[in-house]
């Protein structure tokens, strides 16, 4: 019997890579850099060409047990030490401990003369001996530039350039080799991005005066790779790069409720709390108490044990501490206990895409419950409207997929363009708290309602925020004569009533003491008609007993005489028979 049934084609192989260690990139690499084959880091200078490629060296022994050769044409091995000990770096006693080795190879260009013979047979054997001497895994070349700079001649350098490629890859090993940007090509030579595998950008802009590093992956053979531009951050903990966040709207969602910290905020919410995850904006003029809100915020998650992360760009750790302790938060023992971390700088410290970069960072080392942004228009001042969104779009996704909840405080002006600033970034939030000032009888008060909360219904009114020693409380809506009052004339208005109650309450106790007084007047007056009415039945009552006593004494005194008579009688009867016997 025939079968039509073919066997199922193989799985094709991925694309080995070898994980560089360095924050970030290996997300936008997707793994990491080509194993065994040879990647190209090119840019102008000053953009971190070779501290891109030093830390990948230096992650690998330290991180991958993966020992590592760094060929120098510009920088000596004791000068490389010393630029980046502020990065933590070690090289002394990683060169000591044998897992990386650093060589210095100094070329000087006017003493190559180009033959036709010309070739790097002596560098394949200094290179080879170093990468056998430790048994290495990665090797990087910094820079190309030196290492060709008396080659004019194209047809020699690319075939140098070529058997420099075959040879690292005959080797085995994953080589970073690093390039000056040209003019009108990403290197100068305009050939090593043909020849290599993998073609990392990096640049380094000056926008508004406010410098900003990017990366971006030209090519990377064999593999999907991210094509956007990516910032970085060099600083003492070394690289970090931060991935564009997903578009796909698929993050994780919780039911959990957690609290504002206020407990009158939390019963405007029919869920008692705003969801865990989600993100919030509290918007007010200067003055109406965001920061205080925000702070509320952050206490309350403390006191639940809860991690959380301050990044305040208007004032100082010390200030917001000393600030918050005068409407009764302590803030400082938070502090103490390791709970909660600030971050303050002054928005102009970084370009927007570094802040970003500094905030992920910091929530990935920190691993927080709760983060607050205070305030967020003060990044206008490095960024359009739209820059900020975008980032804050970015941001807040990071934020949902972490599963992290997020306060952020706006300021907002008295015009239309913030208004609609307030609405362009309100749109981006889970729950929209708003603080307005309510100017009345002379006296400036504030009012707190709930714009909007996904997923539950909310109270649609204005409760009077008030600040006090004790903290903060929302005071419930209360309607007098002219409708909705705060401040003083709502105390005004309690008293008024108050005493207006108080005079209510002594007429009517005055009221009931007369009616209790008449009620007792009426009672005697019963009474004493009640004795007269007695006394008149007695009277009478004694009238018919005196008559009827004589009756029956008439009665009785007659049924005696008439007892007597009988009597008499009788006896005279006896006497006359007597006096007729005598007779006989």
């Amino acid at each position: 019997m025939s079968s039509n049934t073919q066997p199922l084609p193989k799985p094709l192989a991925t694309l080995p890579k070898t994980p560089t260690g360095i924050s970030g990139l290996d997300e936008v690499t997707l793994g990491g850099l080509p194993t065994g084959r040879p990647t190209l880091i090119c840019g102008s200078a000053g953009c971190g060409k070779t501290l891109f490629s030093l830390e990948f060296i230096v992650r690998g022994a330290q991180e991958f047990n993966e020992p590592g050769v760094f060929i120098a044409f510009e920088e000596k091995a004791d000068e490389l030490a010393t630029n980046v000990a502020s990065l933590g770096f070690d090289l002394n006693k990683l060169q000591q401990e044998k897992k990386i080795k650093v060589d210095y190879i100094h070329i000087d260009k006017s003493e190559i003369e180009e033959t036709g013979e010309y070739d790097l047979e002596g560098l394949f054997i200094r290179l080879g001996y170093a990468i056998d001497s430790i048994g290495a895994k990665r090797v990087v070349l910094d820079t190309i530039e030196n290492l060709f700079a008396g080659l004019s001649n194209q047809a020699v350098l690319r075939a140098e350039l070529r058997r420099l490629f075959q040879f690292l890859k005959d080797k085995g090993v994953t080589a970073i080799i690093t390039g000056e940007r040209g003019d009108s090509s990403l290197t100068r030579q305009g050939l090593e991005e043909y020849v290599s595998d993998c073609v990392i950008l990096l640049d380094h802009r000056i926008i508004n005066q406010i410098s900003t590093r990017r990366l971006r992956i030209v090519k990377y053979r064999g593999s999907v790779h991210g094509t956007n531009e990516y910032p970085f951050l060099i600083d003492e903990e070394g690289i970090s790069v931060l991935p564009i966040t997903s578009l796909q709207l698929n993050k994780p969602v919780s039911s959990e409720r957690v609290s504002s910290g206020i407990a009158a905020l939390d019963a405007m919410l029919s869920k008692g709390g705003f969801f865990r995850g989600s993100s919030i904006l509290s918007s007010g003029t200067a003055g109406t108490g965001k920061t205080s809100l925000a702070a509320s915020f952050v206490d309350a998650a403390c006191q639940r044990n809860e991690r959380c992360l301050y990044f305040a760009f208007e004032e100082s750790p010390m200030q917001i501490v000393r600030n918050m302790q005068s409407i009764g938060m302590n803030l400082q023992a938070h502090v103490d206990k390791g709970l909660l971390q600030f971050h303050a700088s002054r928005p102009t410290l970084y370009g927007l895409e570094m802040h970003l970069v500094a905030i992920h960072k910091a929530i990935r080392k920190f691993k927080p419950q709760v983060v607050v942004l205070d305030p967020i228009t003060n990044l206008i001042t490095v960024g359009t409207m739209s820059d900020v969104k975008a980032m804050l779009v970015r941001l807040i996704d990071f934020l949902q997929a972490e599963q992290i909840t997020a306060m952020f405080t706006a300021l907002s002006l008295n015009t239309i363009i913030n208004e609609q600033t307030d609405e362009g970034v309100s749109s981006l939030v889970d729950a929209w708290l708003q603080i307005k000032d309510i100017e009345l009888n002379g006296e400036r008060n504030r009012g707190l309602y709930v714009m909007k909360s996904r997923g539950m219904s909310h109270s649609n009114q204005v409760r009077e925020f008030v600040i006090t020693e004790e903290g903060l409380n929302l005071i419930d809506v209360y309607l007098g004569p002219e409708g909705v009052l705060t401040g003083s004339a709502r105390e005004a208005q309690m008293l008024l009533e108050e005493t207006g109650q108080v005079l209510h309450t002594h007429a009517i106790s005055r009221k009931d003491r007369e009616l209790l007084r008449k009620r007792r007047v009426l009672e005697s007056q019963i009474d004493s008609l009640k004795t007269q009415f007695e006394s008149t039945e007695e009277e009478l009552n004694k009238v018919y007993i005196e008559e009827q006593i004589k009756r029956d004494v008439m009665e009785q005194t007659r049924q005696k005489v008439t007892e007597i008579r009988r009597g008499n009688t009788s006896a005279d009867k006896d006497k006359n028979g007597k006096a007729g016997k005598n007779k006989k």
